[in-house]
């Protein structure tokens, strides 16, 4: 028996790269969460950084995006320090390799590079645990977003 193949987490810079993005997004959250089609994407995807894994034969993995800046101060309580992690996705046949660690692990890294002290995030509740690992503490009441109760969380990133 074989290990789990290699994969590579990198900056969505090109369209492809993008479009594989959004195929895991619509493969995990409107396929298998039943989330709609038509809130799934939205304004913030034009300006965000987009990371995406990819396994070493091209087939996409997972993917995240990190929003940051005056344009969405209001998912960060108005603090321009603070990014905000969304839209993190991993198909079905990557789950448990570590991808999505990987993925948050890259997303912070690009925040850091942009200058921010910490990042936001809204998590399902079933994915509370993992975030928790990483260092995220949950703070607020829970919500609904599509549909999907959700927790609002935090890190600091260290320089």
């Amino acid at each position: 028996m074989s290990g789990p193949r290699a994969y590579v987490i990198r900056v969505a810079e090109d369209p492809v790269d993008r479009e594989a993005c959004f195929a895991v997004r619509k493969e995990v959250f409107v396929g298998e969460q039943g989330v709609p089609e038509d809130i799934e994407y939205d304004a913030h995807d034009a300006g965000a950084v987009h990371v995406l894994a990819v396994r070493e034969d091209g087939v996409p993995l997972g993917t995240g995006r990190l929003l940051y800046g005056a344009q969405v101060a209001a998912k960060t309580g108005g603090d321009l320090s603070v990014g905000s992690l969304g839209r993190l996705a991993v198909t079905k046949e990557a789950r448990g390799l570590g991808v999505g660690a990987a993925l948050v692990s890259a997303i912070e890294d690009t925040a850091r590079a942009r200058g921010l002290t910490a990042v936001d995030l809204h998590a399902q509740t079933h994915a509370l645990g993992f975030y928790e690992r990483l260092g995220y503490e949950a703070y607020g009441p829970e919500f609904p977003d599509a549909g999907i109760p959700h927790r609002a969380m935090r890190r600091g990133l260290q320089p």
